[in-house]
């Protein structure tokens, strides 16, 4: 009875309606962590084998944070098309895809490609996850030092993966004025050498049109967001910000600027991706939230709305008289940020209308 005919009326039960297997299979609370080992951490392109012990951390933070199975799988190929054939192919085992460490430019490719073609989430955390946790970190840095979100002006680092996110939640979520830069100084349009990604990317940013250098983008700006490399920014860069700069330099494993010369300069928030010091920008605080939400609902997508969602709980986790200069994320030990995200996810999810299941409080972490 447990293997014929018991489990073949399941199969055939799904062979009727295959969205049923959401409901009684591992799908309905699993997800994989795709990478190709091309972007892995700070070491740079490690391959396959190297960067398996990154996704199997990953999938632990899923599971510990989020109550989400998680499987890793690091595929042998840099293909774009390879990499979207095989995660096709693998999709009918899962709720969700979460892309890991895979370089710019391919990276968006690939991500969108999957989005296109697939009807369950697809996140890629290099890129959304430090959106959403430099956006969170922001929105209570601004209210540290009094200022609007919307008056803020934001010159940015860094034009790949997290580079390209970021400006772009923080343009979604309403900053009006944003300046990105490369290693070739302000991205603007009708920049000779600009490839697809930064060309889509210019008509929306630096609305003044400025076309010199990264310090000249700094001058006057209320924030900094570098997500690039060591020894980008320079005190006297900072020192000639806005009145209260906030400070996001979140390059791992160093920071643009050492914190040794930060504590030098006139940042009133400082934020970094290091666990050493206060304010750390962690994915963590988000994709394990993301997801859970996302699965509750049977989500087809994580759009935009949900990421901002997730950002604004994720912020909310500090109360307002917690709030200062080296305490604007929360720890990402606190056990109750990703149920409070996955909560926001689903209440964005509904009100975007990707949801296919009511409900979805009954299955969040205690459940699982």
């Amino acid at each position: 009875m447990a293997c014929t005919p018991g489990v073949a009326r399941v199969c055939m039960y799904i062979n009727e309606d295959p969205t049923r297997a959401f409901n009684l299979t591992i799908k309905r609370n699993t997800v994989t962590v795709i990478s190709d080992g091309t972007a892995v951490l700070a070491l740079g392109d490690i391959g396959p084998e190297a960067a398996m012990p990154v996704m199997e951390g990953k999938a632990v933070l899923f599971k510990e944070f989020g109550g989400v199975f998680a499987f890793p799988l690091c595929l042998d190929t840099k293909g774009v098309d390879e990499i979207v054939g095989t995660v096709i192919r693998l999709a009918p085992t899962f709720g969700g895809i979460n892309l890991e460490d895979i370089a710019a430019s391919r990276c968006f490719e690939i991500e969108e490609q999957l989005c296109e073609r697939l009807d369950i989430p697809v996140f890629h955390n290099d890129q959304h996850g430090t959106a959403v946790v430099t956006l969170a970190g922001l929105i209570n840095a601004a209210k540290v030092v009094g200022k609007e979100i919307s008056d803020l002006k934001v010159a940015t680092v860094g034009a790949g993966t997290a580079g390209v996110a970021v400006a772009q939640i923080l343009l979604e979520r309403g900053v009006e004025d944003v300046i990105v830069c490369d290693r070739r100084g302000i991205i603007h349009k009708g920049r000779e050498g600009l490839n697809p990604v930064k060309e889509a990317l210019a008509p929306t940013t630096n609305r003044e049109g400025r076309s010199s250098t990264l310090a000249d983008a700094m001058a006057g700006a209320d924030v900094f967001v570098g997500v690039s490399a060591f020894d980008t920014v320079t005190v006297a860069d900072i020192d000639r910000m806005a009145d209260d700069p906030l400070v996001f330099a979140v390059a791992n494993p160093e920071p643009e600027i050492s914190t040794e010369l930060l504590a030098q300069s006139k940042a009133r928030v400082v934020a970094t991706g290091r666990s050493d010091h206060p304010n750390q920008i962690n994915n963590v605080l988000c994709f394990p939230g993301i997801f859970r939400g996302a699965l509750d609902v049977r989500a087809s997508e994580i759009n935009g709305e949900m990421k901002i969602a997730a950002a604004e709980a994720i912020a909310d986790q500090v109360p307002d008289h917690l709030l200062n200069e080296e305490h604007i994320v929360p720890s990402v030990f606190n056990p109750t940020v990703a149920e409070s995200v996955a909560k926001a996810v689903r209440a964005a999810a509904r009100s975007t209308g990707v949801t296919r299941r009511a409900g979805g409080e009954s299955e969040g972490l205690t459940a699982v």
